[in-house]
């Protein structure tokens, strides 16, 4: 019977703290990615209480290559029965400006985060992946442009992310890969990303992980798929 170890991303809080406990409570050995090592082990304290089988914790930082190769080998070393990623992890650059006074900085360092470095994590963990015909599984919002809710940065990131998903899941489908790839928009979520903020429509990361885990165990493949739990809400 085929592992089921799964590594998330920026699994210290949050959407990712909510995922791992989720998959944790159903079965799932879990790693967690983080760039802190405090928060790391204060999420593995946390997880173990509630009952999660922790293997240990990968130090993880996207804005920089060498350190999600050595994160890459660690994991291929240490783990090598892993058969899920789940990419979490990300940055939401300067919410609070429109794209005239979006700074091209703002736009490089959330695309080198959120597209660049999960791409490049990825694509290292993608031949352990299909060896053991896991699964990689993306955290990410839609495409298309909301009139609500729109910062430029973000966005494009995550745009790229979902383009980066659609070619890889058309390529393995193709060639007959044993690897699964899909993306989840878990919708509006009170987070510290979006500041703590809590709108009507907005769901919390219990309910948020809950669901995320149910999708993942429900035996379904979900090759290039882009499932949103939560569509958002429309505003008055």
């Amino acid at each position: 019977m085929k592992e089921k170890i799964v590594f998330v991303t920026g699994a210290n809080k949050g959407i990712g703290f909510g995922i791992t406990k989720h998959l944790g409570k159903s079965g799932w050995q879990v790693i967690i990615g983080a760039r802190d090592e405090q928060r790391a082990e204060n999420a593995i304290s946390e997880l173990k209480s509630a009952g999660v089988n922790v293997l240990g914790w990968v130090n993880i930082e996207l804005r920089n290559l060498a350190n999600i190769e050595q994160a890459a080998k660690d994991i291929q070393e240490k783990y090598a029965g892993l058969t899920l990623l789940v990419n979490n992890a990300g940055i939401p650059g300067d919410m609070s400006v429109n794209s005239e006074h979006t700074e091209l900085s703002d736009i490089k360092e959330t695309l080198d985060v959120n597209f660049i470095g999960t791409f490049a994590l990825t694509k290292a963990l993608m031949p352990l992946l299909t060896k053991n015909e896991g699964r990689i599984v993306n955290v990410t919002v839609p495409s298309e442009i909301s009139p609500y809710w729109h910062p430029l940065a973000y966005v494009a990131s995550k745009a790229a992310q979902n383009a980066m998903m659609g070619v890889m899941a058309i390529e393995l489908q193709q060639a007959g890969t044993p690897l699964e790839v899909f993306s989840v928009h878990p919708g509006p979520t009170t987070t510290d990303l979006n500041g703590n903020m809590a709108l009507p429509g907005f769901h919390d990361i219990e309910t948020v992980g809950k669901k995320m885990a149910e999708l993942i165990n429900d035996g379904q493949n979900h090759q290039g798929e882009f499932i949103e739990l939560y569509p958002i809400v429309k505003e008055d």
